[in-house]
């Protein structure tokens, strides 16, 4: 639901009634400014609702819960945001993560890993049962869209010591072993990571804005948008999911490791 409150309401009569729109023409007419009249409007809690303005959102309001209340997936377990806050890996990061990644690589296949959000960007639980857009966009509530960076070796190890320095965040691609947050060994799809090598690497627009603090993206030029936002992706996900009848689920599967 949308809620519009003013607290003050201007009124300015201009003589004549059409010189706004002459003026906007670009036409000179020597009127001028010759009364104005200021009038308040205070609007609080005594004020009582506009049954016209209720009558006129009402099934828009209808509408918007309708389509927000579509169950769109199920899931098999309960992935918890507070485990995303507190610890290395969680169930709800390394889905988001991946989930996002396999939507991302049917438009670029060539993404070696991933960091489309921080553990900030997950705003809530994905509940164990149905499965609404609304619950996606409680989890994702930005307009975030998916970005592909290239990065050196070196910028690869940059942003790898930073997700060892916040003691992890949802990642795809990697296997890191941590240690009083400082990196310890990362690999890249199971390899050491080439100094040499230029690596693709999926973001979202806000990270490579330098969003959250997260370093490296905000001065590289070589960037590709993929015209698809990252909630896109998870519906996207979710939907293909219950298309084939299969259950939404996620594992620990070690890509970062705790020492």
């Amino acid at each position: 639901m949308m809620m519009f409150f003013y607290k003050r309401i201007w009124f300015i009569n201009w003589l004549p009634a059409g010189l706004l729109l002459m003026t906007s023409l670009g036409c000179s007419t020597g009127y001028q400014l010759s009364k104005s009249n200021r009038k308040e409007y205070v609007i609080d809690q005594k004020t009582g609702a506009d049954s016209t303005v209720i009558k006129a959102y009402l099934p828009y309001k209808a509408k918007m819960e309708a389509e927000m209340s579509q169950v769109i997936g199920h899931s098999a377990i309960l992935m918890s945001k507070k485990s995303s806050d507190t610890l290395p890996e969680s169930l709800l990061s390394n889905f988001f993560a991946d989930a996002v990644m396999l939507e991302a690589k049917k438009v670029d296949p060539s993404i070696d890993f991933g960091i489309p959000s921080t553990k900030g960007g997950l705003r809530v639980d994905l509940p164990e049962g149905n499965v609404t857009v609304s619950n996606i966009f409680e989890l994702m509530p930005f307009e975030n869209e998916v970005v592909v960076y290239q990065l050196s070796g070196q910028q690869v190890r940059e942003l790898l010591d930073f997700v060892a320095a916040t003691n992890g965040q949802p990642v795809t691609g990697l296997q890191l072993k941590i240690k009083d947050r400082k990196l310890i060994t990362a690999k890249v799809n199971g390899q050491e990571i080439d100094p040499a090598k230029t690596y693709r690497v999926l973001t979202s627009d806000y990270i490579g804005g330098g969003g959250d603090k997260v370093p490296v993206f905000k001065d590289i030029k070589d960037r590709k948008s993929l015209g698809l936002k990252i909630r896109d992706a998870l519906m996207g996900y979710v939907r293909e999911m219950e298309a084939q009848g299969k259950l939404l689920s996620s594992s620990l599967d070690g890509r970062i490791v705790k020492l």
